[in-house]
């Protein structure tokens, strides 16, 4: 009976080991900062999709110290699957805080450099000769930036269409109304480009006095006007289950870019996976990697850049 266990445990590690995989995949450093994973389908591809992460120290695989979904790597695994070379890459604050180097002096401004970086490194790569972006949630305005006159295509993945102080403050507005005030009175301050301390405790994780020039970096874009600039196919996307980024969003990008494509996804979430239960299921998914990635989402992609 032991030797039949073992023949048949043997056997599967045989088969699984002999199942090629349908692509193949490099580690790039791209400059001494961005490090990044390339996966290429088998059979060749023309296209690279770069993917840009949102905010936070999020890693090239969508994951955070205590938040692990890997749903940037499954939508990179998905998209190569279907025959579409990607590029996925560790933020610059990702790299900082393993090495202990931490620059508080970094503003909104260098993750568009970085993701500049990337197209021009790519395109010097004569594998490629279209490039396209996939930027997720605060990426979205990241690629926009970064991408204009420079790819072949953009996809908005969960991204705002309003500036950042607007999306905050409408946040806020819903969720604690008691600091609604403090949140416009704090932004209208960061506008006229001065720092503050005279604000909540409770506002503390969004203005601290260390995050306000990074802050104010961030909130002189307007994903409109931004995305009204790029001469290229655009998708937006988004999903109903999404608890941080709202379809308006998405229906605002889409009024400023009027040739746009839109795409609204029902039960899929911020991170892209589907919520058939309540605003619980959907924080708790935040943290399991167990799921599958939206189904839909991947079609949409695939036939956009196809």
């Amino acid at each position: 009976m032991k030797n039949s266990l073992f023949l048949i445990a043997f056997l599967i590690y045989i088969i699984s080991f002999g199942q090629e995989q349908p692509f193949s995949q490099t580690e790039i450093s791209v400059n001494t900062i961005i490090d990044g994973t390339l996966l290429v389908p088998n059979g060749g591809s023309k296209t690279v999709v770069i993917i840009i992460a949102g905010s936070g120290p999020t890693d090239r695989d969508g994951n955070q110290n205590f938040l692990k979904s890997n749903n940037l790597k499954k939508l990179s695994e998905n998209l190569t699957k279907n025959g579409i070379a990607t590029f996925r890459y560790d933020k610059r604050t990702v790299k900082q805080i393993r090495t202990g180097r931490i620059d508080t002096n970094t503003m909104f401004d260098d993750f568009v450099k970085d993701a500049s970086d990337i197209i021009d490194y790519f395109k010097k790569d004569e594998r490629f000769d279209k490039i396209y972006i996939v930027g997720h949630s605060k990426g979205s305005l990241v690629g926009m930036i970064a991408g204009k006159d420079k790819i072949d295509g953009f996809v908005s993945l969960a991204g705002a269409g309003q500036p950042i102080d607007e999306v905050i403050t409408e946040q806020v507005t819903r969720t604690a109304p008691m600091f609604a005030e403090d949140t416009k009175r704090v932004f209208d301050i960061l506008k006229e480009g001065n720092t503050t301390d005279d604000f909540p405790v409770a506002l503390g994780s969004i203005f601290n006095k260390q995050i306000q020039p990074f802050m104010m970096s961030w909130m002189k874009y307007n994903p409109q006007v931004e995305i009204a600039k790029l001469e290229m196919p655009i998708l937006i996307i988004n999903g109903t289950k999404d608890l941080q980024v709202s379809v308006a969003e998405a229906e605002l990008l889409h009024k400023a870019s009027p040739k746009s494509e839109l795409k609204i996804i029902e039960k899929m979430n911020h991170v892209l996976f589907t919520i058939e239960g309540d605003d619980l299921e959907n924080s708790k998914s935040y943290n399991e990697a167990f799921r599958p990635i939206n189904e839909e989402l991947i079609r949409t992609i695939v036939s956009f850049i196809k």
